[in-house]
């Protein structure tokens, strides 16, 4: 190996081929992991997402104690909570909590946002039981209040 002259500069040939082959390792171990990891946070992500909407099932249920949602429960898969998850009209809905009848001001349904639990015929007692009003996943429910996701919104 010969001696670099006086103002020459650079790397050799084969320092290059030592950073790119180490590279290469690198890249080689760490890619696969990354997408392992990015695959079980979406997963991770409905399932929290399935979790948070049964729980403001419940909770919506137990506000307006409901022993079973009516009749008319959405059985259409949907991610607005908004029509989620029963759209009974409000003449429909019964009694609220304090033993006042629903009336055809009251907005329709016991619904996941925008939920108007006080019978007095006005659209003014709104509660959200959710954060946003759509969802990434879509969901069903059955009369009992157990969620079902349909689709995780993450495929």
């Amino acid at each position: 190996m010969r001696l670099p002259k006086r103002g020459e500069k650079g790397f050799t040939l084969i320092e290059l081929l030592i950073v790119v082959a180490i590279l290469g390792v690198l890249a080689a171990v760490v890619i696969p992991n990354v997408g392992r990891f990015i695959g079980r946070g979406e997963s991770e992500a409905g399932e929290t997402e399935l979790s948070n909407v049964q729980s403001a099932v419940v909770a919506m249920m137990v506000d307006n104690q409901l022993s079973s949602l009516p009749t008319a429960v959405n059985v259409t898969a949907t991610r607005n909570m908004s029509v989620f998850p029963d759209t009974t009209p409000a003449a429909n809905k019964g009694k609220d909590a304090n033993g006042y009848n629903f009336g055809d001001g009251d907005g329709n349904g016991f619904v996941l946002y925008q939920c108007d639990i006080n019978g007095d015929t006005a659209n003014t007692s709104l509660v959200n039981y959710v954060a946003t009003q759509y969802t990434k996943g879509t969901y069903t429910c059955d009369a009992s209040g157990t969620v079902t996701q349909v689709t995780t919104g993450y495929e």
